[in-house]
């Protein structure tokens, strides 16, 4: 059971509780909220804000690929997986990612959570441009999309 979107700031918020309704049964025995928010300073820099930008059809290929391959490489294919990215900006303090997974047990919840987060950082088409409190503001290196093949969990 999947769930992944594309969610633009100027329009709407991501809501902890559409992921909660979305992984909630009583067939799954744990579930992990991962929510990713924009914080204050990096690299010694006062943040005030963050633009995020993104391919948005090849990040939800993204998401699909990385929710399949939890299957192959984790072992672990009853399970429910929520994931929704923001485009657009945020202040501080705002929600840009939730990742919500439930499963039979937490080992797997908290495995899958992480493998997810960590597969999407290193995939998917999704960049980001920090604001700074003295105006400047400057889009932060990424790391290159790799080959899924060539990916390691």
């Amino acid at each position: 059971m999947l769930h992944t979107k594309i969610v633009d700031s100027k329009k709407e918020k991501i809501l902890t509780s559409n992921a909660e309704k979305f992984i909630k049964d009583s067939k799954f025995g744990a579930s992990i909220y991962f929510l990713g928010t924009v914080r204050n300073t990096n690299d010694n820099k006062v943040v005030t804000g963050i633009t995020y930008d993104s391919h948005d059809e090849m990040v939800i290929k993204s998401f699909k690929e990385i929710y399949n391959e939890a299957d192959q490489k984790l072992d672990i294919n009853d399970k429910a997986v929520f994931i929704e990215h923001v485009k657009g900006k945020l202040k501080l303090g705002e929600i840009s990612i939730i990742i919500a997974v439930a499963c039979k047990h937490r080992d797997q919840a908290y495995i899958l959570s992480r493998f997810i987060i960590e597969e999407i950082k290193k995939r998917s088409p999704i960049w980001k441009k920090e604001h700074y409190d003295n105006e400047d503001s400057a889009w932060l290196k990424g790391n290159p999309i790799t080959n899924k093949s060539s990916s390691k969990v």
